[in-house]
């Protein structure tokens, strides 16, 4: 018997397209290659030049904002600043001070940052002080600040109170200042030794923002700057500085007194006048010379020479002036004088501002008549 033959199945003829493509469809079902990443925030380089230091009820925080971030790349913005302070050993967890970035630009002054932070009377205890550390922290994003700075510490004492009554006085050769020195510290009790006092001028020609010279220490309450010039506006400070063993403490700033100083102070009278009969020439008549010792006024302009006729009783009158323009040598011939007629000269200095000193002393003398004697 012959077995029946069976038919062979016959499976769809797909394209190959169908094995290809659908690879992916069934690989992207099965799940997302990974969710999206949030850029990384954006995080400012640390300080490294924080300073503090202590000015009467204050502790004064210095340093340099940074102005790129921890990748290099310059902030878009200053940022903003977190100041923290904290007792020496703790750990500070939160800001003390948040200066916001809109307002960073009212703390600084030639390329630094300053801030004060101010100290209370309950910080001190009698005339012992306060330690306090401190570290900054700046933030261009809320999700990740800054390292820390490094951490500075201040032992701050009660300052003595401001001087007072600061007063300024102009002479011909310097700006004197007088004040009213202090007698107790901002805690009510007295100040343990007032060791100096430090004298601070606003140099003229100075930004506005920048910070005034310290141009003397002093043990008293008075001081003369010499380093001056007559026409220019100084704005003088005076700080009272207490000691405290091997510390020190300066007071806050005085009230300020600013002063244009103007030189009104007319130069010493010439002195040592001689007076010369300059004989006749064939070409010239006889004259009268006058010479006097060369002045030492720093400021000197030149001279002017006064005459009248006859003998001078005392210092009188000047008489008239013979010298429309100024001498700048101190010699004078007087070719303008008649013979037997006797003639008293004085002479005077001007500097540069156009102060006229006193007359010097008279000096009299006559050409002879021809044929006379002298």
């Amino acid at each position: 018997m012959q077995k029946a033959k069976g038919k062979r199945k016959k499976f769809p003829s797909w394209p190959l397209s169908f094995f290809l493509f659908p690879f992916p469809f069934f690989l992207s079902s099965c799940g997302t290659p990974g969710d999206p990443v949030p850029p990384r925030p954006v995080v400012p380089t640390a300080v490294t030049d924080l300073a503090a230091r202590q000015q009467g009820d204050a502790v004064v925080l210095t340093f340099t904002l940074p102005t790129k971030s921890i990748d290099g790349e310059a902030l878009a913005a200053p940022p903003d600043v977190e100041i923290f302070r904290y007792a020496p050993g703790a750990v500070a967890e939160q800001p003390l001070y948040t200066i916001p970035s809109a307002l960073t630009d009212s703390y600084e002054a030639e390329g630094r940052f300053r801030f004060s932070d101010p100290l209370k009377p309950e910080s001190f205890s009698g005339t012992s002080g306060a330690l306090w550390e401190y570290k900054v922290r700046t933030r261009a994003s809320k999700r990740r600040a800054s390292a820390d700075s490094n951490a500075v510490s201040v032992h701050a004492y009660p300052a003595p109170v401001k001087a007072g009554d600061l007063q300024a006085t102009v002479t011909q050769d310097a700006i004197e200042l007088r004040w009213s020195p202090p007698e107790r510290s901002t805690t009510g009790l007295p100040i343990p030794s007032l060791g100096a006092y430090r004298v601070y001028r606003a140099l003229p020609g100075a930004t506005p923002d920048a910070p005034p010279a310290l141009v003397g220490v002093v043990p008293t309450a008075t001081y003369r700057d010499t380093q001056f010039e007559f026409g220019r506006t100084y704005r003088y400070t005076v700080r009272s500085v207490a000691q405290y063993e091997a510390d020190s403490v300066e007071s806050a700033d005085s009230e300020p007194v600013e002063v244009t100083p103007k030189d009104t102070f007319p130069p010493a009278a010439p002195r040592d006048l001689v007076l010369v009969v300059v004989p006749a020439t064939s070409d010239t008549p006889a004259m009268l010379e006058l010479s006097w010792a060369i002045s030492q006024e720093t400021d000197l302009a030149g001279y002017h020479v006064y005459r009248k006729e006859g003998q001078s009783e005392g210092q009188g009158t000047a008489g008239e002036c013979l010298t429309r323009e100024l001498l700048l040598v101190p010699t004078f011939r007087d070719t303008q004088v008649a013979s037997g007629r006797r003639y008293t000269y004085r002479v005077t200095a001007v500097d540069r501002a156009g102060n006229e000193s006193a007359l010097s002393s008279p000096v009299t003398g006559e050409v002879p008549a021809p044929g006379g004697n002298n």
